[in-house]
């Protein structure tokens, strides 16, 4: 079953269309990266879904129903998270506060205790940090709070916007590690990112978009055999 499925998707920023003609599947259970360069339409396509931005023309559904023109807050209770560029935590909140925030969905508290108790298990720095401002943490541990907020609320759909960015190595390679276990847990994964390498090994299927079109896609596989189209369109 497809958990979205995005179809003809126009969106426009004036008379700029920054998304053309986008079609897109989902299914459950699925790591799903887009790549592209800047400019292509990631992020773009990411507010859509979450409905920061409306499209012009085409569909959206979640599970099977239209999520066009529903409010951003009700597309969250839905069941689709979205974290950020940039992460945007709340610098001035301690991490178990950034983390009660995401979870004020979650009308059951019992289970939120529960949930919390498995993102610390996820990263055990926050428990160790749990009283710490979001403001004093690394560039690293930032990352792993805005994946953790964004988990908290039990989403079906995690969306996640430049996992990497601006991050050391070492760093990279443990998210990346800990994105096949949230996928075991059951949580889809809607990966937005530019580091091709990384996410070609993470993804079960591959969107390649380019000046707001889908230009590729197809299995990890098939798209790390077209050389010509990777360095034109993802860099290393």
């Amino acid at each position: 079953m497809n958990l979205l499925e995005i179809n003809n998707l126009d969106v426009q920023y004036g008379d700029i269309k920054a998304l053309k003609n986008i079609n897109l599947k989902i299914r459950k259970g699925q790591i799903v990266s887009i790549l592209g360069a800047n400019g292509a339409g990631k992020s773009t396509l990411l507010k859509s879904i979450s409905g920061l931005l409306q499209p012009k023309e085409g569909e959206i559904q979640f599970e099977e129903k239209s999520i066009i023109g529903i409010k951003p807050h009700n597309i969250t209770r839905l069941g689709i998270s979205h974290v950020p560029e940039g992460r945007q935590i709340f610098t001035d909140l301690t991490i178990e506060e950034n983390l009660n925030v995401g979870a004020h969905l979650v009308k059951d508290r019992k289970q939120t205790g529960n949930d919390l108790k498995n993102i610390y298990e996820l990263f055990p720095v926050l428990l160790e940090r749990r009283k710490q401002k979001g403001g004093t943490l690394s560039g690293g541990e930032q990352q792993m709070l805005a994946l953790s907020r964004g988990l908290v609320s039990k989403p079906s759909l995690l969306m996640i916007d430049e996992l990497s960015l601006g991050l050391a190595p070492i760093v990279i390679q443990l998210l990346f590690k800990e994105l096949i276990r949230i996928k075991k847990s059951g949580t889809t994964i809607l990966l937005v990112e530019q580091n091709a390498n990384m996410a070609l090994k993470v993804a079960d299927y591959v969107y390649v978009l380019k000046n707001g079109e889908v230009v590729l896609e197809g299995k990890p596989i098939d798209i790390n055999g077209v050389e010509d189209l990777k360095k034109s369109y993802l860099g290393n």
